[in-house]
């Protein structure tokens, strides 16, 4: 499991913006080893963590991800959630469905699987977690599935279609989510939103 895990890190993905900005072709190769400035990992705009309203039937502490929109939800009390900019898996790896939290890891190590060293030969076999560590900071991994939602050495992807399938977000913002939500916790991923 722990091989196939890194299949939400391949490196070539074409990706639609949120909030509705046209379709764009964004080549993202994988940067093991490379640490992103603070300034870097600082989003702003829409992607920015913030405080939102937000209707919904799901209990308080509830992950709700829309990948079509590129935010993860973490519900609140009265109509609110913590909105968080994600990127997702780029299409044909986009996957809906309900599972719940099944283990949390810092600083998470890093496997390439046999599949991306085909396609990147460079790419080490194995890197500790670290701040260069293309998983990122923090890792919850969604039930028995070889998905996660995880940090990101590569802050410019976040609102982007780049993995496969997995959530990223940048560093702070998994740091706090992962602050936020015990083992457990129920995670909802939909691919639009409900209207």
């Amino acid at each position: 499991m722990i091989a196939s895990s890194a299949l939400c890190l391949l490196g070539f993905a074409g990706a639609a913006q949120a909030a509705g900005a046209q379709e764009d072709e964004m080549q993202i190769d994988d940067q093991p080893g490379y640490e992103p400035s603070p300034e870097e990992e600082n989003l702003s705009g829409p992607f920015e963590r913030q405080v939102v309203f937000f209707r919904t039937t799901e209990a308080p502490g509830t992950i709700v991800v829309h990948t079509a929109d590129r935010y993860l939800y973490l519900v609140q009390d009265n109509n609110r959630a913590i909105r968080y900019g994600i990127g997702v898996g780029r299409d044909g790896f986009q996957w809906a469905g309900m599972h719940k939290i099944s283990r949390k890891q810092e600083w998470p190590d890093w496997r390439p699987p046999p599949e991306m060293i085909q396609r990147q030969p460079y790419l080490p076999r194995f890197m500790a977690g670290g701040p260069g560590n293309p998983m990122g900071a923090r890792a919850l991994y969604i039930g028995t599935t070889v998905y996660r939602i995880h940090g990101t050495n590569q802050p410019q992807t976040i609102g982007h279609a780049v993995s496969s399938g997995c959530f990223r977000l940048v560093n702070n913002d998994v740091i706090d989510l992962f602050s936020r939500v015990p083992v457990g916790t129920k995670i909802v991923v939909k691919q639009a939103a409900d209207l």
